[in-house]
């Protein structure tokens, strides 16, 4: 009896054909241990919770016809040890090592011969352990891995023992948690998640927009034609021919309630505030390679879930792509966030994200060279993508071990070099950046200006509120973030200052 096979979607087809030695299209991520994981149950909790979704065990093979459309197959002889494997980081066994081994693997091609997914368990990291999962994006976009990765957590360290009841409480637990995060943020407009992370682009709208594409009419023509006439974008350092060597670094956790209170004096969201910071800090990075910024605006490929609400766990990409312009070019944080504010607004109301999940359908069933020809245009009109995940709300716990912080990368998709990933979990926000080495060798001093420009974007909290934070014990997240000058409304002499209005108060902001 010949083996069952599934053919890929459209969308999943043109994901998997944008694999290149230069632009490998893995998601990656690690998630931070501040104990050891337990190898054998570990393997357990992959084969008992990870293997039970069938696609875990297949493979894609491409039919010799390369007009005939990839599918996916049970793959021949599966081993788990082929996909988990257990590594150590050599002493000290701090961040830049293992930064140095997330890029080493980062830059490394998964085997197609198998299912394209690996998990690494890393030890000797600070005293705890790293499980570091490579998963190619045929396999699910961000929202669908994010909840394949709860169903192998609890919500506790000693869940039930019984095997049925204890995955009875599981789905309960960690995972129904998820969903009733996703349910929030996909009503109506409403578009916080329980604990204050947002996803970048209303997805309640583009849903909308999602059940009827015939009935867009004009703007549908509209969007598309912005998508096909848009100018490429204009040359920088992120810009160029790719090399096959990646780099990865991400940032300290930074408290989503400081993150809420400075959304709080200016008027913005949660990821209002964290895009102000990102792009202040692609700026700062500029100016340090002496780079023009005056007047600069680059875009983001920002990908948009589409999945209704109450949809079933189900693995594959389900998402469109909208393109956000960054203000590289304003220099005051305040004024930067307004106007990143006014764009996002902007693009809530436009279909593009359903417009160009149609075009990824188109190019997953056109020939592979006119798929390569539209990606380069695609690419063309972008400098870098951006893509926020939300995470659990609560702290999780897999194979008995408990979940310190987490970070994940987007592969840079349409031939990028710089790729930036946001994610929340229990309170703390995380972001990274991933970038080709040959365009940009040192991607920890991006993630250095963005703690500078968040310690900026403090300033105005505590000008408003000099007492914020009194009351509360220094957390590790503050400790780990760069001094905050507190503004005060008489300065010292030769320190300029100036007043501006905020929602019901003045700050002065001192000009280093």
């Amino acid at each position: 009896m010949a083996a069952k096979r599934d053919s890929l979607t459209g969308v999943d087809t043109a994901w998997w054909r944008m694999e290149h030695p230069t632009n490998l299209m893995m998601i990656t991520g690690v998630l931070i241990f501040d104990e050891p994981v337990d190898f054998d149950r570990l393997r357990h909790t992959v084969e008992k919770r990870l293997l039970r979704f069938d696609r875990f065990r297949q493979r894609v093979v491409q039919p010799r016809n390369p007009l005939a459309t990839p599918y996916w197959e049970p793959e021949p002889n599966f081993d788990l040890r082929a996909h988990l494997h257990r590594i150590a980081l050599r002493p000290p066994g701090d961040q830049q090592a293992l930064e140095e081994l997330v890029s080493y693997l980062m830059s490394t091609p998964l085997d197609f011969s198998k299912s394209p997914w690996e998990y690494h368990l890393i030890e000797n990291y600070q005293g705890g352990a790293v499980l570091m999962g490579r998963l190619h994006h045929v396999m699910g976009d961000g929202i669908a891995l994010m909840r394949v990765l709860l169903s192998m957590t609890d919500d506790s360290r000693h869940p039930l023992d019984d095997e049925e009841d204890q995955h009875a409480h599981h789905e309960h637990g960690a995972l129904s948690a998820l969903v009733g995060t996703a349910r929030s943020a996909m009503r109506g407009t409403q578009t916080l998640l329980h604990e204050g992370m947002e996803t970048l682009i209303n997805p309640g709208r583009v849903l909308d927009s999602a059940r009827d594409v015939t009935k867009m009419g004009a703007s549908g023509a509209t969007a598309l034609a912005r998508l096909a006439l848009r100018l490429p974008d204009p040359p920088t350092i992120f810009k160029g021919p790719l090399g096959t060597i990646k780099k990865a670094a991400w940032s300290q956790p930074i408290s989503l309630e400081d993150v809420k209170a400075v959304g709080g004096v200016t008027g913005g969201t949660v990821n209002d505030v964290l895009l102000t910071a990102m792009t202040g800090a692609l700026r700062r990075y500029m100016q340090s390679r002496r780079e023009r910024v005056d007047g600069l605006n680059f875009r983001a490929i920002v990908p948009v879930n589409l999945r209704p609400p109450d949809a079933p766990l189900e693995l594959g990409n389900k998402f469109g792509l909208v393109f956000l312009s960054l203000p590289i070019g304003i220099a005051d944080p305040v004024e930067r966030l307004a106007e990143l504010k006014r764009r996002m607004d902007d693009l809530k109301h436009t279909p593009e994200a359903v417009v160009a999940f149609g075009l990824l359908n188109v190019f997953g069933v056109a020939p592979t060279e006119v798929e390569s020809v539209a990606v380069e245009i695609f690419g063309a009109k972008a400098t870098a993508v951006m893509t926020n995940v939300p995470g659990p709300r609560q702290t999780i716990y897999l194979a008995g071990s408990r979940m310190s912080g987490i970070m994940f990368w987007v592969p840079q998709s349409a031939r990028l070099g710089l790729g930036v990933s946001i994610i929340s979990y229990a309170g703390r926000v995380w972001l990274g950046v991933a970038v080709d080495a040959g365009l940009v060798p040192d991607p920890e001093r991006i993630i250095a200006a963005f703690h500078e420009e968040f310690g900026e974007l403090m300033q105005l909290v505590y000008a408003v509120q000099p007492d914020y934070g009194a009351a509360q014990p220094a957390t590790a997240d503050r400790a780990a973030q760069p001094a905050v000058q507190r503004c005060q409304a008489t300065t010292k002499s030769g320190s300029q200052c100036r007043n501006r209005a905020l929602p019901g108060a003045d700050f002065c902001r001192i000009h280093q």
